[in-house]
């Protein structure tokens, strides 16, 4: 059944397997679409009358255009910094179930976001990963010292 599957998915106009390119070549990296070439062509030698007439729009209070000129002039951030007060120094994997319930606390009575909560939580976990992974190599190497000695 999968043989006959396969044979009509090839199809003899398609004798290349599957997973394998018609066009092994392809189209050069960098090659546009003809209807960009053609925008692109229509707009060239006109960008600086065509920014005026949307800076006119905007100052005449066309929202839309409005709200695109701001939009390229102060893009939404995407992320903000964050300060949770009371966090403490982590320098021990001991140090961790203060840190979290620290932020437990701060999302439970509204200092932070659920959301902001989670990412705090995932960077603390990411900081355990690499306290534990430093104090493994430490007594690996302390082993193979001691073993070297011996």
């Amino acid at each position: 059944m999968a043989e006959n599957a396969a044979g009509k998915q090839r199809g003899p106009g398609r004798p290349w397997k599957s997973g394998e390119s018609g066009n092994p070549a392809g189209k050069p990296p960098g090659t546009r679409h003809r209807a960009t070439m053609a925008a692109q062509a229509l707009i060239d030698g006109k960008a600086d009358a065509l920014v005026q007439k949307a800076l006119a729009l905007a100052l005449e209070g066309d929202g839309p255009v409005l709200r695109a000129m701001l939009d390229r002039l102060c893009p939404p951030r995407k992320d903000t910094p964050l300060t949770l007060a009371g966090l403490p120094k982590i320098k021990a994997v001991a140090d961790l179930p203060k840190a979290t319930a620290r932020v437990l606390e701060a999302v439970a009575d509204g200092t932070i976001t659920p959301s902001e909560g989670q990412t705090l939580a995932g960077l603390l976990e990411a900081h355990r990963r690499t306290l534990e992974t430093t104090e493994i190599e430490q007594r690996l190497s302390a082993l193979e010292a001691k073993e070297k000695r011996s």
